[in-house]
């Protein structure tokens, strides 16, 4: 990916060009951490509708000045005490990766009378850095008797990071096991439980992961250009 190309074209060009390579079942989430609400007005006006943010105090902070038909994609790590700030408005939780925290949403999405989609992230990546569960567990998960009194979550797909590298038979590799993951899971159908979302690729790889089965992609460099972590 060529960020000095982005760096010198608009938002709205870059959503038009990576809109315009994405099949129709592919759903993009402009990836907006770190960027001010000015450049997510700009992707709003190009006809951006779903944005992602990983940190909660952010995402709440855009949500209060943003239009209110924005959809809101919580896709970094969720502490479980930061819940109740996002309940009342998050349309997806991607980083499900433990039980516990699929109870605390399922409580304060009961607190607003709301189902909350999520996503269950399977840990694809051989680094230890990266969050998720084994396929066993979100099986489990999935098959238990508590999950199966949790009325105000819903699970609608999987979620995955791979590995931060260049080799690409690596990342493929990581991709396909989400992928077969996804397949293995599908079948476990219940009321609050229907799997049609894979979460995969980002801006370095969507290509890859579009190929490889995603319909979902997490994309913010090649939109907004480089990330600015000094604030």
């Amino acid at each position: 990916m060529n960020f000095d190309i982005i760096k010198n074209m608009s938002i709205k060009e870059n959503l038009i060009n990576i809109k315009s390579t994405l099949p129709e079942h592919v759903s993009l989430v402009a990836v907006s951490k770190t960027k001010p609400v000015s450049d997510l007005m700009e992707a709003y006006h190009a006809g951006q509708r779903v944005f992602g943010e990983n940190k909660i105090q952010e995402m709440a902070e855009k949500y209060e000045e943003m239009p209110k038909d924005v959809e809101w994609h919580m896709i970094g790590h969720v502490q479980r005490n930061k819940v109740k700030y996002i309940a009342s408005f998050v349309s997806l939780i991607h980083g499900v990766d433990n039980f516990k925290l699929l109870t605390e949403i399922n409580k304060q999405a009961k607190k607003h009378n709301r189902v909350i989609d999520c996503l269950l992230q399977i840990k694809i990546a051989s680094e230890d850095s990266k969050f998720g569960m084994t396929s066993k567990e979100a099986s489990d998960i999935m098959q238990s008797e508590p999950f199966s009194e949790l009325k105000h979550i819903k699970i609608t797909g999987v979620m995955g990071m791979a590995t931060f590298t260049d080799d690409e038979i690596q990342i493929k590799r990581e991709f396909h096991f989400l992928k077969s993951t996804f397949d293995a899971l599908k079948d476990l159908s219940t009321f609050n439980c229907k799997l049609e979302i894979i979460s995969m690729g980002m801006s370095g790889d969507y290509q890859l992961a579009i190929a490889c089965g995603s319909n979902m992609i997490r994309v913010g460099s090649s939109i907004f250009g480089v990330r600015n972590y000094s604030n």
